[in-house]
């Protein structure tokens, strides 16, 4: 198959998944086609039958603001025609979507065809989308894609709910490679970050409000208290510097480690004990799923597809969105039982590799791939 891929090139969710799932296709021999702004951040090595096509936006003097949806609606076009392409497959409902229906009228103008598959990964569901400018533009975008794809139970329910979609939506989870996410022994590193044998608990995202990275300096806070330990902020964003003053405040600067924007998160992840994730919203969570990989408990908020990936009391724990209170007890809890959190770290890398590896859900896309190409 010949397959395009439209996605944010960067340190987010929905853009990680899309760059995996391309480089995995082309390992498989299919012909990838990425067409973005930018070079996604994940395609650091040359990788054979995958090719790159930048979306080029004009910066003339009349627009005020630039026109990045039409620049890319016409670049899909162009490589539709010029590669003859078999499926474009956008990964974030807004615009790209959008502009890939509007690809698909001209082509349809030509007499030609091309099949548009659509990957909600979750704010552009249930947060941008659901703005009144555009939610017809988003619902008129799913419905006209010729297959549409969830990456949890939960985001597929929001979304018919939201929109009341007659569309038939299909999950497919989220994946991790576990050959590459596992546990290792980065002595090293783990000495440096404690090297009085302080614990280690991580976090990484890409610091926006609804991640509540806040909520996870608040947790250190409460466990320091009792037990020696270090928080890891891995990742960059609008709400850095409001965490940055929060551990000031409260004194912690030598208990907290801003790593920003890194990658090799597979090196950094293992040296943890656990993980911190009390989002606000959550479609799946893929950076949980790459914790477990390495064999990290993950705490976290009980929002939208965490349920789905954690199992309470065997993988993690699991509280209300906001009661950190509870999620520092569980921390507490396992810190101190050394059997405890061993067991939850076996079973988070069991989980891991027996549901969610990259074996399993690659073939469910190529599946659905051959699925929509068939109607």
């Amino acid at each position: 198959m010949k397959i395009g891929i439209t996605c944010y090139p960067t340190y987010g969710g929905s853009g990680i998944v899309a760059t995996e799932l391309g480089k995995e296709l082309a390992l498989l021999g299919h012909e990838v086609h990425f067409i973005s702004y930018a070079l996604p951040h994940r395609l650091v090595s040359f990788i054979e039958n995958i090719f790159y096509h930048e979306v080029e936006v004009s910066n003339y003097p009349l627009f005020e603001h630039q026109l990045y949806g039409l620049s890319l609606a016409s670049k899909m076009l162009e490589v539709i025609e010029y590669e003859q392409l078999d499926i474009i497959h956008v990964h974030y409902a807004i615009p790209h979507a959008t502009s890939a229906y509007l690809a698909k009228q001209i082509l349809k103008k030509n007499n030609s065809d091309i099949k548009i598959i659509t990957t909600l990964h979750g704010t552009d569901i249930t947060l941008v989308g659901l703005e009144p400018s555009f939610l017809p533009l988003v619902k008129l975008s799913i419905e006209e894609s010729d297959g549409v794809t969830s990456v949890s139970r939960y985001l597929k329910e929001k979304t018919l709910t939201n929109y009341h979609i007659d569309s038939d939506i299909e999950v497919i989870n989220n994946f991790v490679d576990t050959e590459l996410y596992k546990p290792i022994c980065n002595t090293k590193f783990k000495n440096h970050i404690a090297p009085n044998g302080e614990k280690i608990l991580i976090h990484t995202s890409n610091f926006r409000p609804v991640k509540r990275v806040c909520d996870t300096i608040k947790i250190l806070e409460i466990v320091n208290k009792e037990i020696p330990t270090k928080l890891v902020l891995i990742g960059d964003g609008p709400d850095r510097s409001k965490c940055e003053r929060s551990v000031k405040e409260k004194g912690l600067e030598k208990q907290v480690i801003f790593m920003g924007k890194q990658d090799g998160l597979e090196d950094l992840l293992s040296v943890g004990d656990i993980f911190l994730m009390p989002s606000q919203s959550e479609s799946f969570g893929l950076a949980a799923l790459e914790a477990m990989a390495c064999g990290l408990p993950v705490i976290s908020s009980s929002v939208g597809g965490l349920p789905e990936l954690i199992v309470h009391n065997k993988t993690g724990y699991i509280a209300e969105f906001g009661d950190v209170e509870r999620m520092a007890k569980y921390t507490l809890e396992l810190l101190r039982n050394e059997k405890k959190i061993s067991s939850f770290a076996k079973y988070s890398r069991k989980r891991a590799v027996e549901q969610f590896d990259k074996k399993l859900i690659i073939p469910q896309y190529i599946n659905y791939y051959e699925k929509v190409l068939e109607k």
